[in-house]
Parts: structure tokens; C-alpha cells; sequence
């Protein structure tokens, strides 16, 4: 039996699965401190259930603590960052482009080394080792504890920023270092942005994991803790730890995976509609859909896993503003209505019409429209027939173009309908070739987070002179393997999922950059397997 957490903003939800069955499920408020959320609706569903604390063989969690403290900018570590890369990478200094606030927040040291490579793998200039210990040195002295490294076309050849990290961890014993080349792609702004983030989070993360593994182990759960990552596979706390960007994505991929798993479909798009936002996302072959491009997270742009999501001001606390002297009109024009992007969250319960309060939100209206049947429906406001229409109307256009927006093909799609305001999609939209609403939609994201496998990436670039062709691909396969087998995953069962292989033209000796990504079933969860195929 496994025990799937997604924590989001507004509600921590949480399902225990046996096999590939939901035996109970629940959505409890997120706490300021995390840890008794997760603790609350984890003994939730045990207690439902009536199974004992020692029966959970694993705890898989999925949280959104590390994008919202990028967000609202809070909670984050002073940065030292040493880049690797004078006398020519001195243009732009790290950090330029970040909205100030967050810059102000995370206060950093730089350091401009000498060192990096050329395209090619020549040195740009040797490593200035005697320079790396002094700016560990200066760092300690100044109460620095997280440390970025970067270094030019690290991806071709890690070996300087390795060195340095080894250097920095000889003079300041206690520092957190984060080295570039674990992170994120060739292009070298994005990937040292990556760095200094994960560096930012470093204190925040410790804190929300050993949180995490407190409150499991209050309740006598005694299993092992796994975190979900961007691209709906599951990382070890500890590297979760040490890591914490790559969980950023995982809300929405844990929805799109439990929407994926709860339905058998595993080519669609997924509507997965909160409190506050939908988010849109592309399922291809029952995992999320990676974007291509550089991602921009808080406003800084970042060009490692993230999945390509559409979010959308519209969920079911949505504010619909609208004269109130209107609600009762034989119609209304278009300039008279707006829809969001605010919303009142996790206060619907205290604000929204069919609650008592005084704001008119998306769910009032699909209540008035009945769609769906929650609150005090005595308490709405009359809303003529055409008014209320044509604010359904206008939801259901916002949905049509966020799907058309998300589409790679002229073809209607198959949409998969999920969240706790899945009632805001109707059962025909204009595009869609069905909507499917699963059941347990409303913790599609618990569920993502419970049958997720771990998950292996291993990312080089490689010159076909130097070593032929299909030996560093079978080379590569191996290690993505052998990590997914490191990381908790039974050996029989491990799939390369995806293998990417890029010629850089640029490049000489026939270099490609090749991308191959491993999942394996987690150890008790074989018959999960089974069923997801």
C-alpha cells in the first residue's frame, strides 16, 4: 500500500492506493507549516481506511513550496556564485534580466574566474585554483552557505566546475554547492540561472523535507520517502534535498499522470482546474509533454525539464466582475463582463455567493447554470437567464482557445477533465473529440503522485569520431539505467522512455548532444505496472 501527497497552495490532498485501487482519499487545508498538513491528511486516509501506520510501504509526495517562495520571493538563501568562464564570458553579469526583488532577495557574491571551455572542448584558461579557495574562504567568512558554479559549455566537459566544487568543499566545509551541469542544458545564462535558484533554495528545501519526514514519521509510518519531480517521476527525498528546482514542475505533471492512470488514455490534454488557475498540459504516451523552450520561472528564464503547461486565470473561485444592477439585465455586452485573473483561493468558503459572501466566483455561476450541486444555492443572486449564459459562454470560449493554444494538429483531441473545479469544463467543448471525467478527478494529483515510477536522466554531448555511434548510445542507455536502478527502481522493470539526439552542427568531430530518460516501477508496485500497461 503506498500513500500519494500533492501539496498545493490551497489544499494538501492525499490518497492511499493498494495496487491500482483508491481505498481512500481526502482533501485537508494546507498548513503555514507544511509538515501537519501532510500529517493531518495522511492519518485522514489511514483512519478511513482502518489500515495500521506499519502497512504503507511507500510515501510519495508532490509539492509546490519551491515555485511559490520563487514567486512571492521569500524564504531564500544568500548566493555565492563563481562563474567560470573569463576573460570572455564578462558581458553580462550573472543575474542580469531578474526582476529586482528577487535579485534583492537572494543578495549575491559574484565571482568572475578565469576558466570554461570552447565549443569544442578547448580551454578557454586554465582554473585559477588559488582564486576558487580564497572566494570559498571570503564566502564562509561572510556567512555564504550556497554556493553556485558555473561554468561555459560545462555539459561538453564538467571537469572544471567538479574540480572547483571539490576546492570550494576543502575551505568551507559546511557549503552547499550546486554545480551547473547537473542541471541544465548548453546554453550557459539559463543553465547558471538554473544553479542559482537550486543554490537560493538550499535551507527552504532541508527545512520542507525533514518537515516531510517528521510528520511520516510521527504518525509510525516507517517507509521510504520519495519527492515527485518536473517530468512526473519520482526522486529520493534526499536528492530532493540537494535538488529542490527539479520538483518546480511537479503539481501540474502529478495531476496529468493521475489523469493519465485514473483513465487509460495516455494521448490527450489534460484540464487540470483548481481554486485559482487551470493548467493545460499535453499527455504523449502517459507522461507530460516537455517544452522546448526556455522556461521562465518567477520571471527568470531556466532551460532545464519543465513540462510545457498552459496555465489559465480561470478556476473555480475565479471573481466574475460584473455589475451587480446587471445580474438581472435581458443581456449584457461584452465590455460589461470580465472573467478573473483574480480569484479568491482558498477563501471560497467565507467569500463566494453560495457560502454567504458577498463575491460572485465561477462556481456560483455553474451552480446557477447546475451544473454542479455544493453550497447554499438560496443564497445566490437571481442572474437573469441571458447573463448567466453568456458567463458560461465566456468560460467555455477561455477553455476552447487554451486548448486550441495547447494542440500540435488540426484534429479534435481527447481532453481529460480534473481537479476539485472540473465541473467548469462541460461534457462537449468546441475541439475536443470527448471529455472524460475519471473518477477520484478531484485527486487526480494525489494519484499522479502515488503511481508515479522513479524516474533517470542522463544528458551528454558525444563526438561519433571519438567514440562510434551506437557504443555511446547502448553507453548512455546503461547509465540511465543503472540510475533508475540506483534510485529505488526494480531492475526488470526499467523502459527507456525517450532518447533524444541532437547534431551540434557547430560542433567538430560529428557531435550530437543525446538525451536518454529511464523509469523503472517502484520496489512493491509491480502489479501498478501492470495495470498502467
Amino acid at each position: 500500500m503506498r500513500i500519494g501527497v500533492d501539496v498545493g497552495g490551497t489544499n494538501t490532498d492525499a490518497v492511499l492506493m493498494s495496487g491500482a485501487e483508491v481505498v481512500a482519499w481526502t482533501k485537508q487545508p494546507t498548513t503555514a507549516d507544511v509538515g501537519s498538513g501532510v500529517a493531518a491528511a495522511i492519518r485522514a486516509v489511514l483512519v478511513d481506511a482502518r489500515v495500521a501506520p506499519k502497512a504503507i510501504a511507500s510515501v510519495m509526495i508532490g509539492t509546490t513550496h519551491f515555485t511559490n517562495a520563487l514567486v512571492e520571493r521569500s524564504r531564500l538563501d544568500r548566493v555565492g556564485i563563481l562563474r567560470l568562464a573569463s576573460p570572455s564570458g564578462e558581458a553580462l553579469p550573472p543575474m542580469t534580466g531578474w526582476p529586482e526583488a528577487l535579485a534583492g532577495q537572494i543578495n549575491a557574491k559574484s565571482y568572475l574566474l578565469p576558466g570554461g571551455f570552447e565549443f569544442d572542448g578547448r580551454e578557454i584558461a586554465p582554473l585559477d585554483e588559488l582564486a576558487i579557495r580564497a572566494a570559498a574562504r571570503e564566502l564562509r567568512e561572510a556567512g555564504i552557505d550556497s554556493i553556485a558554479i558555473s561554468s561555459v559549455f560545462a555539459p561538453v566537459n564538467p571537469s572544471m566546475e567538479e574540480r572547483a566544487a571539490t576546492l570550494v568543499a576543502e575551505e568551507h566545509p559546511s557549503a552547499r554547492v550546486t554545480v551547473s551541469h547537473t542541471l541544465g542544458r548548453i546554453g550557459f545564462i539559463e543553465r547558471e540561472n538554473a544553479a542559482i535558484l537550486n543554490a537560493a533554495l538550499g535551507s527552504l528545501a532541508s527545512h520542507v523535507v525533514a518537515s516531510f519526514e517528521r510528520a511520516i514519521e510521527e504518525i509510525g509510518v516507517d517507509a521510504p520517502l520519495y519527492l515527485s519531480q518536473n517530468d512526473g517521476t519520482l526522486i529520493s527525498a534526499a536528492r530532493a534535498a540537494a535538488y529542490p528546482v527539479l520538483t518546480i514542475g511537479s503539481g501540474p505533471t502529478n495531476s496529468m499522470r493521475g489523469a493519465a492512470f485514473l483513465t487509460g488514455v495516455r494521448d490527450a490534454i489534460v484540464l487540470d482546474v483548481g481554486g485559482t488557475t487551470t493548467d493545460l498540459g499535453v499527455l504523449a504516451s502517459g507522461f507530460p509533454r516537455e517544452s522546448s523552450v526556455a522556461v521562465d520561472i518567477g520571471g527568470v528564464r531556466i532551460n532545464f525539464r519543465m513540462p510545457d503547461i498552459l496555465a489559465l486565470g480561470l478556476g473555480g473561485g475565479t471573481r466574475i466582475h460584473l455589475d451587480p444592477a446587471r445580474y438581472a439585465a435581458e443581456g449584457i455586452a461584452e465590455d460589461e463582463l470580465r472573467i478573473g485573473p483574480d480569484s479568491v483561493g482558498f477563501r471560497i468558503t467565507e467569500q463566494a455567493r453560495l457560502f454567504g459572501g458577498d463575491t460572485l466566483t465561477a462556481s456560483d455561476v455553474a451552480v446557477a447554470a447546475g451544473r454542479v450541486r455544493f453550497g447554499d444555492p438560496t443564497k445566490l443572486p437571481a442572474l437573469s437567464e441571458p447573463v448567466r449564459d453568456a458567463v458560461w459562454a465566456r468560460m467555455q470560449a477561455m477553455l476552447e482557445e487554451a486548448v486550441d493554444r495547447m494542440k500540435t494538429s488540426r484534429g479534435d483531441v481527447v481532453l481529460l477533465a480534473v481537479g476539485g473545479g472540473n465541473f467548469l469544463v462541460p461534457d462537449t467543448l468546441r475541439g475536443a473529440a470527448r471529455v472524460v471525467r475519471p473518477p477520484h478527478a478531484a485527486v487526480a494529483n494525489a494519484v499522479g503522485a502515488a503511481i508515479a515510477q522513479v524516474g533517470a536522466q542522463v544528458e551528454q554531448v558525444v563526438s561519433y569520431e571519438r567514440e562510434p555511434r551506437e557504443e555511446a548510445l547502448d553507453r548512455l542507455r546503461g547509465e540511465a539505467r543503472d540510475q533508475a536502478i540506483a534510485a529505488g527502481g526494480i531492475a526488470g522493470s526499467v523502459e527507456i522512455v525517450e532518447m533524444d539526439e541532437v547534431y551540434l552542427s557547430y560542433l567538430p568531430g560529428r557531435a550530437a548532444q543525446i538525451r536518454v530518460r529511464a523509469v523503472a516501477d517502484l520496489a512493491g508496485t509491480a502489479a501498478l505496472a501492470a495495470h498502467a500497461h
